[in-house]
């Protein structure tokens, strides 16, 4: 059965900012939060198709984005300023109205790093972001496929509330997992270390 979580507030920190990324023009950005912050474009505006382009050019795309935006816009979180740094860019395929069809996207974070998912963080995040634009109302389920494995994720935003001075939401995403292994630890008694130690 798939696993459900509610989500941490998610919502819009900027939309529909214009970014100059270096070698690649201009190109208009949403930027939203749900547990880390994303900037979200579709990827056609880099002249790729998050379906069909080759992985490597995506990532190299949405890096391009990243570094860009971390130079162009400064992030703040309600709670704490460490949180307030751009994770990465989520490239999508632009379609963003309320569909029963999946919404494609490929989230590339951190170094460089691929999703093999749809992003737990990433659908809470384009969640707010569409519910923020009217695009979707509560309790409305969005399906999110990932362009590099087609996993599948549901997201839909439960509950409007504040936080600090957005306006937010609770998103419930769901999505399935599969055991890969199990593993078995044992404490031998003769261990001199079974209870851990400290380093002073």
């Amino acid at each position: 059965n798939p696993v459900r979580f509610h989500s941490v507030p998610a919502f819009a920190a900027a939309t529909d900012l214009a970014i100059d990324v270096p070698g690649r023009g201009k190109v208009v950005v949403d930027i939203a939060y749900g547990g880390t912050f994303y900037a979200f474009l579709s990827a056609e505006q880099l002249g790729l198709d998050v379906c069909s382009s080759r992985t490597r050019d995506l990532v190299s795309a949405a890096s391009a984005v990243t570094e860009a935006v971390k130079k162009q816009f400064k992030l703040h979180h309600p709670e704490s300023e460490d949180l307030a740094f751009l994770y990465g860019t989520i490239l999508t395929d632009g379609k963003d109205a309320f569909s029963e069809e999946p919404t494609t996207n490929i989230c590339v974070f951190a170094d460089e790093q691929v999703d093999r998912s749809p992003t737990g963080s990433g659908v809470t995040a384009r969640i707010a972001l569409q519910y923020h634009k009217g695009l979707i109302q509560l309790d409305q389920t969005r399906t999110f496929r990932s362009s590099t494995t087609g996993s599948l994720f549901t997201g839909k935003a439960v509950k409007a509330t504040k936080f600090g001075n957005y306006n937010a939401v609770i998103v419930e995403v769901s999505g399935e997992a599969f055991y890969t292994g199990t593993a078995t630890f044992t404490v031998e008694e003769e261990d001199p270390l079974k209870h851990g130690f400290f380093f002073k």
